[in-house]
């Protein structure tokens, strides 16, 4: 049951981030190729909850699920928040990011092997430097990022900021308690894909309205 929860979380949110993809294609928005980056990272890391429960954990789905869902994730959500603040300098530092992240994920000595079941901790496995503090550095600025843009631009988007960030909450809630298991983090992951998909489609429909003023919300 464990593994089937994490398979349908991670199909979710790959479902939720190739739909992003498409928003990306027709309009070109830069925050929606970083946005749909993310959540496809975030699919990855599912898909490792899912194999990890369904045939154990090894060094190769602790990497894929630490860089996926520890390094990449949060950091590119709050690239995509400041391109949508129209900060493009951020879109360089983001593939700077992923590169830097994907050199440590694979390269990084693990200091014991990964086996067994329920998510590895990562202090179990990982120095501190460099690839534990890049997670933390990351994580911090791209919440900090993705929650002071919203909160920022709350009275103009408040219901799409509203949902993006209750997306990292329950996100960082779903991180934080692996005791719940991969079946429990992964309906965490699910819950926050969710959210912040529902967000940020909201904050693109009341972009689209400013370009188009003759536009309605349906909704």
């Amino acid at each position: 049951m464990q593994e089937l929860l994490a398979f349908a979380a991670a199909l979710l949110a790959l479902r939720l981030g190739g739909d992003l993809v498409q928003r990306w294609r027709s309009r070109r928005a830069p925050e929606l190729a970083a946005w749909a980056v993310a959540l496809l990272a975030y699919a990855a890391a599912c898909g490792a909850l899912a194999w990890g429960a369904a045939a154990g954990w090894d060094d190769r789905v602790f990497r894929v699920y630490y860089l996926c869902g520890g390094l990449l994730t949060a950091p590119l959500l709050g690239v995509g928040s400041l391109l949508l603040s129209g900060r493009r300098w951020a879109g360089a530092v983001g593939l700077v990011w992923v590169g830097l992240s994907v050199g440590v994920a694979i390269s990084e000595p693990l200091t014991q092997p990964v086996t067994g079941d329920g998510i590895p901790a990562a202090q179990d496995h990982l120095d501190l430097f460099p690839a534990r503090v890049l997670a933390i550095v990351g994580n911090s600025a791209g919440t900090i990022a993705v929650v002071a843009i919203a909160l920022l631009t709350l009275r103009r988007r408040p219901v799409g900021n509203l949902l993006i960030v209750a997306g990292i909450v329950v996100g960082g809630v779903g991180s934080a308690l692996v005791g719940l298991g991969e079946a429990g983090t992964a309906a965490f992951f699910a819950a926050a894909a969710v959210l912040l998909y529902a967000g940020f489609t909201y904050r693109s429909a009341r972009s689209l309205l400013t370009l188009r003023p003759g536009i309605r919300l349906t909704r």
